[in-house]
């Protein structure tokens, strides 16, 4: 079985006077901000080591599983407090400790001190990102201003436009329509094709010639209408408005989108010999689970 535990990342140094002998304690809780995780049976490890000197902070948290650390509810977040763990603080003799945690078998380490805190609690922070990668900042496509970009979507297909690679629905992606030429974040003076005041990226109809631009494909029904072109001095057909072949698309392209979890944990009420730390910043996690992407299949309409 794996060895288990969560880890708190931060520079801290506490100093106390120990009641029996007046000799000084002192820990050096200097970490990097990013820690790990490691999966047991039925219980998840976060850690963090360093080698010099050769020290390890790690938390045990029971009956919790990775993917319950980044299960974000329908607003994209999670949210845990007061958690019960157990936290260590461990030193060793051993140079290199960096493959001590997520070995089947273990390296075997001489531990020089072992510090345990039965009784903390930790706090969990989970924010799920998604970006469509169409170039445009989700922030700016709350279309109707009301703040809730779920409710954003111009081509009724089914996902919403800040999660929507081609917003309009014209299988042109959003990103090759030019929604920010010059990449200052104002969409102003974004593309517009005939001039009617809607951008391309949520234009239907990008040439104004009459016939939507996800149906002039004539030299291959690929759902790609750049690679349709009459005339090479104008360009696709789709942005020719003296080119208006009408071929009815059947389907949407289908859309990728990158997911991101930024995992923070705080520790909390870490009591060690006679020192107490009420709250401690444990850092961010870093693992291969917190990215992945999402295939996402519009409802043609």
């Amino acid at each position: 079985m794996r060895k288990l535990i969560f880890v708190l990342f931060s520079i801290f140094l506490i100093c106390i006077y120990s009641c029996d002998d007046g000799d000084i304690i002192e820990f050096n809780l200097d970490f990097d901000d990013e820690f790990y995780a490691c999966e047991g049976v039925s219980d998840l490890v976060i850690y963090k080591t360093k080698n010099d000197p050769s020290e390890s902070l790690s938390i045990l948290i029971p009956n919790f599983t990775l993917e319950d650390l980044i299960n974000v509810g329908d607003n994209d977040t999670l949210e845990i407090t007061d958690k019960s763990v157990t936290f260590y603080y461990r030193t060793y003799s051993d140079e290199n400790i960096s493959n001590l945690f997520c070995e089947d078998i273990p390296d075997v380490v001489n531990i020089t001190r072992n510090e345990v805190s039965y009784d903390s609690t930790i706090d969990i922070l989970t924010v799920l990102t998604e970006d469509d990668g169409d170039g445009i900042d989700s922030a700016l496509e709350d279309i109707n201003g009301n703040g809730d970009l779920t409710d954003d979507d111009t081509d009724n297909d089914g996902i919403p436009n800040y999660k929507d690679a081609d917003d309009d629905g014209d299988n042109v992606l959003t990103k090759d329509e030019n929604p920010d030429p010059d990449g200052d974040g104002d969409l102003s003076d974004a593309q517009d094709t005939d001039n009617d005041g809607i951008p391309d990226y949520l234009d239907a109809d990008d040439d104004g010639d009459g016939v939507n631009t996800r149906d002039e494909e004539t030299s291959s029904q690929d759902k790609n209408p750049t690679n349709d072109v009459t005339n090479e001095d104008v360009g696709p057909d789709y942005l020719n408005p003296d080119v208006s072949n009408n071929i009815p698309a059947t389907e949407y392209r289908t859309h990728t989108v990158s997911k991101s979890y930024l995992v923070t944990v705080t520790v909390k009420n870490i009591s060690i010999n006679e020192a107490v730390i009420e709250s401690l910043y444990f850092g961010t996690l870093s693992d291969s689970n917190t990215s992945e992407t999402e295939t996402l299949s519009p409802v043609f309409n």
